[in-house]
């Protein structure tokens, strides 16, 4: 059977929970563990994987919903299957958990047509350069000083990684002068050749953001990730307007006109999307050229080795976060990882996304 008439014959699911090295926090959230969503696309004796972060019920979404919707269409008509689940969730909800099930399956359809034509995926969506930029993203807020400085300084000076991220806003930025003391700490570690940036995910009201980013002005923040509510679009576009830094959001987004809405309200400098929420490679690149639209550029939210063959093919591209808990669960879990080493990764030119799954490794952590 030619490649133009091959079906998609199965989609598989299965969700795997692994604990964090220690325990982690941000600014209005804390935990103990990291789920994976698992999704293996056949067709063509071929296998695609895709997968997301999401609760557990999100395997369940993609084998009794989704996966009846795309079996039978063909490998290479990604953009149709795309289309089929947003039909088949028109009516449970397009948002929220039903996008991190799609945005799976989608990477995975993606995965496999990529197979199946033996091209590196990121060849496959048309590659605009060879290497992405990455920072190195974790810093929580439940670390101590030493656990703080040694991740900080094994990203800047140990994998020469020239930027770096910390989360404040802790405890709903009820402890500024913690966050502070932090920001000067993670400076310190890093020292003045490395970029700083912090998240407070959505922590802080409008006006204690701007506060806080004066009050550390001596440390050269240059990346404010949802210093308020992503919902807030009137609060970012008042930070966006007072600090130096670049105001970030929309790592939430799990439809287009969330992200036109925030484009359209000057809300950011950049706009973040995560391809393992937003609906996946295909609701990326229309994402993508929104932002374009709007003169922006996109960086890519966590779940690097799932994000770094988009961002490759994504003129406006700006970074990609390699976040601690979804790097670690990665290695973990897949063969053909990258390496950040100088703060780049290079997307694998073996066929497909490079990377193949552990299922004996996993197995521990799966979950029934």
């Amino acid at each position: 059977m030619s490649a133009a008439a091959t079906p998609v014959t199965a989609i598989r699911a299965s969700a795997f929970t692994v604990p964090t090295d220690a325990p982690e926090a941000d600014g209005t959230y804390s935990w103990d563990s990291t789920t994976l969503v698992l999704v293996e696309a056949d067709g063509g004796g071929k296998t695609g994987l895709g997968w997301t972060y999401a609760p557990v019920p999100a395997a369940a979404l993609v084998e009794g919903l989704l996966a009846p919707a795309v079996q039978g269409i063909g490998v290479l008509d990604v953009p149709a299957a795309a289309a089929a689940m947003a039909r088949t969730v028109r009516n449970p909800g397009r948002t929220g958990l039903a996008s991190y099930a799609v945005s799976a399956v989608d990477c995975a359809l993606w995965d496999l047509k990529a197979r199946l034509l033996e091209v590196p995926l990121h060849k496959l969506l048309g590659a605009v350069r060879d290497s992405v930029a990455v920072y190195g993203s974790g810093g929580f807020t439940t670390y101590s000083d030493d656990q703080l400085r040694d991740q900080l300084q094994g990203w800047a000076q140990g994998q020469h990684i020239p930027r770096v991220k910390i989360k404040i806003g802790q405890d709903g930025g009820t402890h500024v002068a913690r966050d502070l003391e932090r920001i000067r700490q993670a400076r310190a570690a890093i020292g003045p050749g490395t970029e700083l940036f912090v998240d407070a995910n959505g922590g802080y009201s409008a006006k204690q953001a701007i506060r806080v980013m004066r009050d550390a002005a001596d440390e050269h923040v240059t990346w404010f990730e949802e210093p308020v509510s992503s919902d807030d679009l009137a609060g970012l576009r008042a930070v966006r307007a007072a600090v130096d830094a670049d105001v970030a959001a929309g790592e939430y987004g799990t439809g287009l006109v969330y992200f036109r809405r925030m484009c359209s309200a000057d809300a950011v400098d950049c706009l973040q999307a995560d391809v393992s929420r937003c609906g996946g490679i295909s609701e990326w690149l229309r994402v993508a050229a929104v932002a374009a639209a709007h003169g922006l550029e996109i960086s890519g939210h966590c779940a690097p080795h799932l994000s770094a063959a988009v961002a490759a093919a994504t003129p406006n591209f700006r970074h990609l976060e390699w976040f601690h808990d979804h790097v670690r669960i990665e290695n973990m879990l897949f063969d053909g990882t990258l390496d950040p080493e100088g703060g780049w990764v290079w997307p694998s030119d073996v066929p497909g996304n490079g990377l193949a799954f552990r299922a004996a490794d996993a197995r521990p952590y799966r979950v029934q």
